[in-house]
């Protein structure tokens, strides 16, 4: 099978597509012939680490998985002989996190992992960008109390974690002021934001304005910009590790020093998640926002794209129409 395949860590160039063995299905696993898959920040992220934390996870000296890719959807070709849940030709959706391997025609998934029957009302080349963004968005949107209810702040709304966030708030009934650039104004509008700030004409963290959380979802402010703007018992949660990793010791610091505070979630991600997506996504309360299509063979064209920080939601992967 074909494979973006980098042995070496690097810039978008190290990636090589290659013949690689086609995986067989041990007895709890599924083969699913992948459709679509996605480019996204985690991929990038592994790919040129920036942080030493992700060489702990990943290999110090070279990558432990060389193949990339956590999204995708596709279709089951064969199952191994205990597996009862999916049967040959479902059509099916989810994550590989950690796990990596989508940036190829075939995977192998165990039955029991983030994996569930693709939306009905969804092609597969929708439902490959949803689920990392879900992922990521639910953990942060999680730490949000929504008994009462909250104003949010989302800084990079427009993008694949932001857009996630900002329709998993609006679907928790909160009143959401978004930042975004000028061209994405309307279509972040279009997914409930109630206000639209444009960061290349406005600074959102000298606004008048009080949140009771305040969301960066590309990693480009800081508490420190941010607490002004936050209320008191407010929360600060952001998807990156901060200058110097500060994010991490200021969770561990602001609950017992300071009345406004950071939170920084460790991303999980189970089946029951993918089941919670496939029932928003029918039930007409999320929508896959898509900046740009890609081939296989265009992996570094894509890679390099999506680290110009400057995409639209997701960056998708098709192998094959569907």
């Amino acid at each position: 099978m074909k494979a973006s395949v980098n042995t070496v860590y690097g810039p978008p160039e190290v990636l090589q597509i290659k013949d690689v063995p086609k995986p067989a299905p041990k007895p709890n696993e599924v083969l699913i012939k992948i459709y679509a898959t996605t480019v996204n920040r985690t991929d990038c992220g592994f790919r040129s680490p920036e942080y030493f934390a992700v060489r702990l996870i990943s290999g110090f000296n070279r990558p432990k998985k060389t193949i990339l890719g956590n999204e995708f959807s596709g279709v089951i070709e064969a199952i191994g002989i205990n597996v009862t849940k999916f049967k040959i030709n479902d059509a099916v959706f989810g994550l590989s996190t950690y796990k990596f391997g989508t940036h190829a025609e075939f995977i192998c998934i165990p039955e029991t992992d983030s994996i569930a029957l693709k939306p009905n009302n969804m092609l597969h080349v929708e439902a490959a960008a949803v689920c990392d963004g879900l992922m990521l968005g639910k953990n942060i949107i999680r730490k949000i109390d929504f008994s009462t209810p909250k104003h949010i702040l989302i800084n990079g709304a427009s993008g694949s974690i932001g857009t996630a966030c900002l329709q998993l708030a609006k679907y928790h009934g909160a009143t959401v002021t978004a930042v975004c650039n000028t061209k994405n104004t309307e279509l972040i509008k279009s997914l409930g934001a109630d206000e639209v700030i444009d960061y290349t004409t406005s600074d959102f963290t000298k606004i008048p304005n009080q949140f009771d959380a305040v969301l960066d979802a590309v990693g480009k402010s800081s508490f420190f910009k941010c607490k002004s703007i936050l209320k008191p018992n407010g929360l600060y949660i952001s998807t990156e590790l901060g200058y110097l990793s500060q994010n991490v010791f200021l969770a561990l610091i602001t609950p017992i020093f300071s009345n406004r505070k950071v939170k920084f979630p460790i991303p999980t991600d189970s089946q029951n998640d993918i089941l919670f997506y496939k029932e928003l996504i029918e039930s007409g309360n999320y929508k896959a926002i898509i900046d740009n299509t890609y081939g296989l063979h265009q992996i570094v064209e894509a890679t390099t794209y999506v680290e110009t920080g400057e995409k639209t939601g997701n960056v998708v992967i098709k192998l094959i129409e569907g």
